[in-house]
């Protein structure tokens, strides 16, 4: 939540950052279904307040200019409309006629993914959202990551000024080692070059990543172990199994296989199983 000043009266902005989605059409479409939820939601909070003495009734909705931020690895542009008006099935003369009572729902694009990385640098940014932005253009799947990383060193040590240092260099850490092909070691060495809390945020990305990797295991192994002890009940009641079953039992979701050992109990054969 950020707080400006705009013709001297204090203005709240609420700024919500969620990933792309997978087509710029559904941002687009999206946009009314959340700014309806924000308007809701005040609705609710005034409704509740209400409850206070001498708490007005609101009559008004809170004013919201959607920003989208863009950006991909690519560096492929927004291609996409910006308002709704523009994705409804109208023909010309159909727009031009209602064009005044269309719902619009227009957003302020920002489109980064059509920058360069010196224009990025050039931008009047704090050095979190700087380092952000550069990052989601050069990390994923570079192999020399460690050795591009070093025109910026001044952008990361600057992150040491910022309200929360370890955690801004825990977030850069994970991302770098969940998208880049770079070796942990070659990541290690820039980030050694930057002070004690980059130093202690390799330690805890890299204890981080290793916990989640075992638990991923730990629930591969159980997964696999619930469908070889399907295909043993399988076999048990129904004789030698095709191979076709037995590929379909190990690459079920865990779910699916669950549902499958309850069936085993009552099917009289496979058709059964499987319908």
């Amino acid at each position: 939540m950020a707080s400006p000043r705009m013709s001297g009266a204090a203005r709240h902005h609420r700024i919500r950052a969620s990933r792309q989605l997978p087509l710029q059409r559904l941002t687009t479409s999206a946009t009314p279904w959340r700014l309806v939820a924000i308007w809701r939601q005040q609705l609710a909070d005034s409704h509740r307040d209400r409850t206070r003495p001498g708490t007005p009734k609101a009559t008004t909705l809170p004013a919201i200019i959607p920003l989208v931020v863009h950006n991909t690895a690519e560096g492929r542009a927004w291609s996409a409309p910006t308002e709704l008006a523009d994705l409804l099935d109208l023909d010309d003369e159909a727009r031009d006629a209602l064009g005044p009572y269309l719902p619009r729902f227009r957003f302020l694009l920002d489109d980064i993914a059509a920058l360069d990385v010196a224009a990025l640098r050039e931008r009047d940014l704090t050095p979190a959202a700087r380092v952000l932005l550069v990052l989601q253009r050069i990390a994923p799947k570079n192999p020399a990551l460690g050795r591009d990383m070093l025109d910026w060193l001044e952008d990361l040590r600057a992150l040491e000024s910022g309200p929360d240092p370890l955690g801004d260099y825990l977030a850069v850490l994970t991302y770098l080692m969940t998208v880049s092909e770079t070796p942990e070691a070659d990541l290690a060495a820039v980030f050694e070059e930057l002070g004690p809390r980059a130093k202690e945020a390799i330690v805890t990305t890299a204890e981080i990543i290793e916990a989640r990797g075992e638990a991923r295991g730990e629930a591969r192994g159980e997964a696999r172990g619930r469908a070889e002890a399907l295909l043993e009940l399988m076999t048990a009641k129904f004789g030698p199994l095709p191979a076709w079953v037995s590929h379909r039992v190990r690459s079920a979701d865990p779910g699916q296989v669950r549902a499958w050992t309850t069936r085993v109990l009552t099917a009289s054969d496979l058709d059964e199983m499987f319908t």
